[in-house]
């Protein structure tokens, strides 16, 4: 890692630079930072002479990139059971060793270009927070981490199977809401201990049970108060319909969305977080999972849904932020398996731009700091990456290959030629 002095100007030389505001691709630009801040960018003569440069004239140069759906603190291998998994991490693993093992999957994030990451529980009590935290204050090296705390959600939460008498132990992951002043109780205990949004369950499969719509408004109307978007983890199109109607910012997964759906959150300006994965992410976890390789049928269902829905969606005019949801083992670093969600939109028909846009402004937007990451402009944070390669005929080994990550201000990755 290299760390410029606050005082310090350097300029780095864009060969291509990608303005994600506008959704366009400039050449030739100069990028002025001081400390951690974007200062201007500008064409090359303004360079000043004996000045701090960094060269990436021969390469595409990013905003940092985001991952909106992230559970850092939690990771199972294909062939385990979601629910065993969870209780035995909650009963046989101490808090220590899960941070631990998390601190070193947020640095592969880095290692990849992505700069900050949005992580949606699973996660013990508020350990995503304290990560958040220590990142921040330099203890370690990760994304910039937009922590939600444990996920609020309906009786037994998502862990399943757990007979009556050790229920107790989904609430060392989950938040259990009973009633609407429960719900309202639940985000002031949060906002207490410093999230950064609030997440909800508006579904359980495959437990049985899900959050009332009044729950749900509660939830929202007390997170409004206080300042927080609240964003609805949702299977079923009904649970997704109910979550809107209560007024959640976005919907995570929403794997089964109506058309009538998609247009009232286009109506309402919700964002889609969709989180699938690549075809050839999906035949490594059909072989890590024990499914016998002819069996692929799944596979090919799987990718035509998702391919409809997406593209349903995007015809409807809802704004789609990117987002992994990768917590599998299917080998490599996390890092690696979260990049694989750009070339699960590329197979899905999504052109390049408007794919980097998601994982960039209309990401930071929906976070309410689009002036801040997400953007290569002034007064942003010195958020930056390089990737080699045209991005628009290369895309998904472009974003393969990045040769340069600066996160802050500080730079994190420099393979440059």
């Amino acid at each position: 890692m290299q760390l410029f002095g606050q005082e310090n100007d350097v300029y780095i030389k864009a060969g291509v630079l990608y303005d994600s505001e506008q959704n366009i691709l400039l050449k030739n630009k100069v990028i002025h930072i001081k400390g951690n801040k974007i200062l201007a960018v500008n064409k090359p003569k303004s360079i000043p002479k004996n000045a701090k440069i960094i060269d990436l004239s021969d390469y595409t140069v990013l905003p940092g990139l985001i991952d909106a759906h992230t559970h850092v603190l939690f990771s199972q291998d294909a062939n385990e059971d979601f629910s065993e998994h969870s209780i035995h991490s909650l009963t046989m693993e101490s808090d220590a060793l899960r941070t631990l093992r998390g601190a070193k999957r947020a640095k592969s994030y880095l290692d990849v270009g992505i700069t900050s990451v949005k992580d949606l529980g699973n996660s013990g009590l508020f350990l995503d927070v304290a990560l958040r935290d220590a990142i921040n204050e330099g203890t370690i090296e990760g994304p910039r981490i937009f922590a939600s705390g444990p996920i609020l959600a309906s009786t037994g939460g998502q862990i399943y199977g757990v007979s009556p008498k050790h229920q107790d132990l989904i609430d060392l992951e989950y938040r259990i809401i009973n009633g609407v002043e429960d719900a309202k109780i639940a985000v002031r205990e949060h906002k207490n201990q410093k999230v950064n949004l609030i997440k909800i369950c508006a579904d359980n499969i495959p437990n049985n049970t899900h959050l009332t719509i009044a729950e749900m408004k509660a939830i929202v109307e007390t997170a409004d108060s206080y300042g927080l978007s609240v964003v609805a983890h949702s299977i079923t199109n009904q649970s997704a319909w109910n979550a809107i109607q209560a007024g959640v910012k976005g919907i995570e997964h929403g794997f089964n969305l109506a058309d009538s759906t998609l247009t009232l959150m286009a109506e309402k300006k919700v964002f889609l977080v969709p989180t699938e994965n690549s075809r050839t992410y999906m035949k490594i976890y059909n072989n890590l999972a024990g499914y016998e390789e002819d069996d692929l049928g799944w596979v090919d269902n799987y990718m035509q849904r998702m391919k409809s829905r997406l593209t349903r969606a995007i015809e409807k005019g809802v704004a789609i932020v990117a987002g992994s949801d990768n917590y599998t083992d299917i080998g490599g670093t996390r890092g690696e398996s979260s990049r694989d969600m750009f070339r699960t939109y590329f197979e899905a028909g999504m052109s390049p731009l408007d794919i980097l846009q998601s994982a960039t402004y209309i990401s930071a937007f929906n976070l309410k700091m689009e002036n801040d990451i997400g953007v290569i402009k002034p007064n942003a944070k010195a958020d930056i990456i390089a990737v080699k390669g045209d991005v628009t005929k290369e895309f998904v080994s472009s974003m393969q290959n990045v040769v340069f990550v600066m996160k802050n201000g500080r730079i994190y990755l420099n393979q440059l030629n």
